[in-house]
């Protein structure tokens, strides 16, 4: 999953959201179920780890953030912060019982207050070890963390109301209201600091953890960020929006495989011709951040690169957008005159010819997904004889059934092409895909850890055409077990894609 001019290696990984993975607090964290999945991959001789996005969400979807720099806390270990001694033994107690979903709402109320002890706590101990890297945090990331704390503060402070049915002044961001807010709030304000930095601390310990393991992790960006959010509150300006705040247009798809009514997801449309007018600074910083927590970003919705469907707002669906053109090759352009970064292209859903001839210029890797391979002619270019060596394959993505939900669900002539094209009976199903990604082409595999452990619909993370049990999928139990591994390692031997070692424990 490199630029098209690195040199060329295989490889493959899991697809595992921090979330999943199993969680005394109700779901995953950055604590020992996490390095238990690392040691995993390591023992399998995978070399990547894609997660969704990290940031920080108050309606539970990591596609739907307050703050597209911010890390998201719920995922921080609150072990690890009484092991800092920022927490009592007695505060980890709790009454979390095995769960098939994660409650989001039950995490929150048990890991918020103790996140608030916990950061009280630091502050109130210069002498604390972590009060060094507390302020070099502060010090660098100074550009968004003041606004991103003051913003959530806000919210909080409002009832949760967005910020654009906050008072006029604070709405608009009147430099003196902003200032008496700062003052007002100052302690507040320094406290979600100190927990954003809890993320933060741990998260680049974690990161070291995997890099020590010869595991990479890839990040996933949001083409678009949420209206709510404390990006759009203090950069109006890159925004189409009117003086009150509110969208012209707003973000979503045509009816496409997974709606007939297309997806209105209504996020504010970027201005790109303002954005251009310093070479997209605001982008950059953005994608640093991510780089920042991660080794490789996928750049999720790419077309929109190339064309994006714009709504207006209101409409009561997606069907009466139009496509507008996007800001094109010169975006990255502008990314390659001020550094290379290791980036991915989603390039799935409607896309034509000028996203492929975008994709190709900015030489970036695009994805293929088996899924989508079957039940057509031979000309399908997701079905493996038509990947190409910088193509990123997966047997479904997050937004995908599982594959063995998939082919329950499939019509008959879809498995009849599978059974054919494969020549496998899909009695293993999730595993005869598996294998068909690591022999592919493409350079780089990524296999969703529902399919490694041959899950059923009940375990898929994102349906995008409803509302209900989406990002809830939680493992249990002694999931990481070393016969699994075994049989991944046999693979990625077998087809050349076994994580290359990395002695000094740096990232490759």
């Amino acid at each position: 999953m490199t630029q098209a001019q690195d040199k060329p290696r295989r490889e493959a990984g899991i697809l595992l959201h921090p979330t999943s993975l199993p969680g005394t607090y109700g779901m995953g964290d950055l604590g020992a179920s996490a390095r238990r999945f690392l040691d995993w991959l390591g023992m399998a001789g995978l070399g990547l780890w894609q997660v969704l996005p990290l940031n920080p969400t108050s309606n539970n979807c990591p596609y739907v953030c307050w703050s597209a720099f911010a890390g998201n806390p719920l995922l921080v270990d609150l072990v690890r912060l009484h092991e800092h001694g920022l927490l009592d033994a007695t505060e980890l107690a709790h009454d979390f019982n095995p769960a098939s979903l994660v409650d989001f709402d039950a995490v929150r109320a048990f890991k918020e207050p103790r996140l608030d002890r916990a950061a009280e706590r630091l502050l109130a101990r210069p002498e604390h070890p972590l009060r060094a890297p507390l302020a070099a945090f502060r010090e660098a990331e100074a550009s968004w963390l003041e606004d991103s704390a003051l913003f959530w503060l806000l919210s909080r402070k409002n009832g949760g109301k967005a910020w654009w049915d906050w008072e006029p002044a604070l709405r608009d961001r009147d430099p003196a209201a902003i200032t008496k807010a700062r003052a007002e709030h100052a302690k507040e304000i320094e406290r979600e600091i100190a927990i954003l930095f809890f993320f933060e601390h741990q998260w680049s310990e974690l990161r070291a953890y995997a890099h020590a393991r010869g595991v990479r992790i890839v990040g996933d960006l949001p083409i678009y960020v949420d209206r709510n959010s404390v990006d759009v509150w203090a950069h109006r300006n890159l925004f189409h929006l009117d003086e009150l705040g509110t969208p012209k247009t707003v973000s979503g798809v045509p009816p496409d495989y997974f709606s007939e009514t297309g997806q209105l997801w209504g996020n504010p449309i970027y201005n790109w011709a303002r954005m251009a007018e310093d070479d997209f600074a605001w982008w950059r910083a953005r994608l640093r951040r991510i780089l920042a927590h991660t080794d490789i970003a996928r750049i999720d919705h790419f077309r929109a690169f190339a064309a994006y469907w714009e709504i207006p707002f209101g409409a009561p669906d997606a069907r009466g957008g139009k496509w507008v053109t996007g800001p094109g090759l010169a975006f990255f352009q502008a990314l390659e005159r001020h550094g290379k970064m290791p980036l991915v292209a989603e390039d799935l859903g409607m896309i034509d010819e000028a996203v492929h001839e975008l994709r190709r210029a900015a030489g970036l890797p695009g994805m293929r997904v088996l899924q989508f391979a079957f039940g057509g002619d031979a000309d399908n270019t997701h079905l493996p004889h038509n990947h190409e060596p910088d193509n990123v394959v997966y047997p479904g993505t997050h937004d995908n059934d599982t594959t063995v939900g998939f082919w329950s669900a499939a019509p008959p002539h879809v498995r009849h092409h599978i059974q054919r094209y494969l020549r496998v009976s899909g009695q293993d199903i999730a595993w005869d895909f598996i294998l068909a990604a690591f022999a592919s082409t493409a350079r780089t595999a990524i296999i969703p850890m529902q399919d490694v452990l041959a899950r059923g619909s009940e375990a898929r993370m994102n349906n995008p055409a409803t509302t209900r049990d989406n990002w809830r999928f939680l493992l249990q139990g002694d999931v990481f077990r070393r016969e699994t591994a075994m049989r991944l390692r046999e693979l990625a031997e077998l087809y050349g894609r076994v994580a290359e070692p990395t002695p000094t424990g740096a990232a490759r």
